[in-house]
């Protein structure tokens, strides 16, 4: 079994971090992600908050890396890699989504 290093930004307050965290709900979702200065490519989300959502893709990644990721019927979304593991990533969005885009993306991304 093969192990990936976990490199993360330093946060000042993990209390504050755990809050959304409690809110993630765990989802399958196909989504777009490009870097900067890059086209479009697919990549999934496996779980999801108002503030932030893990990443799967085997794009190279770092924590800091700004990233735009794009849900199936809306416009591509700026956010920051918070943390890398392997081809796993946290990601917080830049501003959070709206309540009801969220609840639309869980609603249609329901089994």
């Amino acid at each position: 079994m093969r192990e990936f290093a976990m490199t993360y930004i330093d946060q000042t307050s993990l209390e504050a971090e755990d809050a959304p965290r409690k809110a993630r709900h765990a989802v399958l979702i196909g989504v777009k992600l490009r870097r900067p200065g890059e086209t479009w490519f697919t990549s999934r989300v496996s779980n999801l908050s108002e503030t932030g959502f893990r990443l799967h893709s085997f794009v190279n990644l770092k924590p800091g890396m700004t990233i735009w990721v794009m849900f199936s019927g809306f416009e591509g979304r700026r956010a920051t890699v918070m943390w890398t593991k392997g081809a796993e990533a946290g990601c917080m969005f830049e501003a959070p989504l709206h309540r009801a885009i969220y609840e639309h993306i869980m609603r249609v991304s329901a089994p």
